[in-house]
């Protein structure tokens, strides 16, 4: 799969769950680990792992990869690494 539909797919599970102020990098002029980051803000602790959970469940439901997920548990963010893509999901109260 092609990072292009990558991350249209993450960025359909994030607007699916109203997550706000989602931006996308473009990285691979920067490093050779991975070639986007999806930034998106949540509203809450339960959002955020709600978004996560979308982004991991839509990977799982197409059978494209598993995504390794860390944070959330009593942080503000939330990492989903996805190999060629990232998506980093924080609070929008410490968004800066």
């Amino acid at each position: 799969m092609q990072a292009e539909e990558l991350k249209d797919i993450v960025i359909d599970a994030l607007e699916n769950l109203k997550a706000k102020d989602i931006s996308v990098l473009d990285v691979t002029d920067r490093t050779s680990v991975t070639d986007f980051m999806v930034l998106a803000s949540g509203t809450s602790a339960r959002h955020l792992r709600s978004l996560a959970e979308s982004v991991v469940k839509e990977m799982k439901d197409r059978g494209i990869r598993e995504a390794k997920v860390e944070g959330g548990d009593s942080s503000e963010w939330i990492l989903v690494d996805l190999g060629d893509g990232g998506v980093h999901v924080r609070d929008a109260g410490t968004r800066g």
